[in-house]
């Protein structure tokens, strides 16, 4: 981690990234408030927004025909603008994740998408099999996943620091394993997973399917399908500051003869081609967090060097917030701080939870609320009661966007040390 800045240093990481042009891609950040609840309430881009409200007007309005618009023109003659807001919005996701539009599946919510995909397999379900959940995965998918007609079994993190090991998926999968259900990352302790680590020896062990949610992980980094090495990536476009949709991309749409496709094209059915418009639109905004450079790339490639710049930027952003937070003998920093922590290895999203040791959460919140940042109480699971939420009083999560500012975490650190 890098050490605290001063104020009077120059801030240089991230040169190329002009925070303060993307800024004001955000119209919603002209109220005053500092944001610093990405990881549970997104800003939406202004590109976005107007997306929507032009896809939603345009959806049911048939579409001029164009007789010079090349051979395939004639297959959406007659068809509503909303099936092609449908298809470019499958294009857009397959750009983000690295895979192809007819790999893509398109639904309402993420737990919807896992209901219809267990229920889809059930003809792979035997009285005998069974699916694999983890600690760190959210409960409303862990719950859908357990709906499975086969034996659960569940992966735990390590409660000092909040890792996934992969070590002791060798002893939970084996033969009867059909589904395998991982987060790339945890939205509120910021811990990555080692996927393709995982991914690796699931192989060894089954053919079972490797299902990824993405969603933490995709706000902050460029998704590399092949090198993760799973079967479907899941994705949440809200938490990228999209519409309310979300979306299963498969590793090879062969796949889609292994299951019940029927139940998979409902869901799909489901989908607004009004919402669907802000789809592309959120998946455009990435693209451009970067000026563009002379010539004309692809999306894929643009996604790449702007999501690149942008992860390098909030990289700094973090390093410092976790410096300065954990130079505080009275702050804890789940997964971080302590003894159990020490030798953890895993890399970290913009965002951590935190407590102050004698002062509630409540108290906490409000202060930096009554300042002007907004975070977010900490919500009680699971897993986070295990690693000591209630015993330090409760926690508060910080989750960084493209548009925060060396001097939001210096907001952030004044507060935090008028309480420390």
């Amino acid at each position: 981690m890098k050490h605290l800045v001063r104020k009077e240093e120059t801030v240089d990481y991230g040169a190329e990234y002009d925070v303060y042009r993307v800024r004001g891609l955000y119209a919603s950040l002209s109220d005053g408030w500092t944001y610093l609840n990405s990881h549970d309430c997104p800003q939406i881009p202004e590109r976005v927004s107007a997306a929507v409200s032009r896809s939603f007007r345009m959806a049911p309005q048939v579409p001029a025909r164009e007789f010079h618009s090349g051979s395939h023109s004639g297959q959406s003659v007659g068809r509503p603008e909303g099936d092609n807001l449908l298809e470019a919005a499958r294009h857009a996701v397959a750009d983000l994740v690295g895979a192809s539009a007819d790999r893509v599946i398109l639904g309402a919510s993420l737990p919807v998408l896992y209901s219809a995909l267990v229920t889809s397999m059930e003809p792979q379900f035997r009285y005998d099999s069974s699916v694999v959940v983890s600690s760190l995965d959210r409960c409303e998918l862990r719950t859908a996943v357990s709906r499975a007609r086969a034996q659960v079994r569940t992966a735990h993190a390590e409660l000092g620091t909040g890792e996934l090991p992969s070590w002791q998926y060798e002893q939970l999968v084996d033969g009867s394993t059909r589904l395998v259900s991982i987060p790339a990352a945890h939205a509120e302790l910021g811990s990555v997973t080692e996927v393709s680590e995982i991914a690796e020896r699931v192989r060894s062990r089954s053919r079972a399917w490797v299902l990824v949610d993405a969603t933490a992980y995709a706000p902050y980094h460029r998704i590399d399908f092949d090198k993760w090495d799973a079967d479907i990536v899941a994705l949440d476009m809200a938490a990228l500051g999209g519409p309310q949709v979300a979306a299963l991309v498969l590793r090879d749409a062969a796949m889609l003869k292994r299951v019940d496709s029927q139940v998979l094209g409902i869901v799909s059915a489901g989908v607004a081609p009004g919402l669907a418009g802000g789809v592309t639109a959120a998946v455009d905004h990435l693209a451009g967090l970067a000026p563009e450079l002379p010539g004309r790339g692809t999306r894929r490639a643009r996604l790449d060097r702007s999501m690149a710049e942008m992860s390098t930027y909030l990289g700094g952003l973090r390093d410092d917030l976790y410096t300065f937070l954990g130079t505080w003998p009275h702050v804890h920093i789940l997964g971080s701080s302590g003894e159990a922590a020490a030798d953890a290895t895993t890399e970290r999203l913009p965002r951590l939870t935190f407590g102050v040791q004698g002062v509630p959460a409540p108290t906490v919140y409000e202060r930096l609320f009554d300042n002007g940042i907004v975070t977010t109480l900490t919500r009680p699971t699971p897993l986070l009661t295990d690693m000591g939420l209630e015993e330090i009083g409760g926690g508060v999560t910080v989750g960084l966007g493209p548009f925060n500012t060396y001097q939001d975490i210096e907001q952030v650190m004044r507060v935090v040390a008028s309480l420390a």
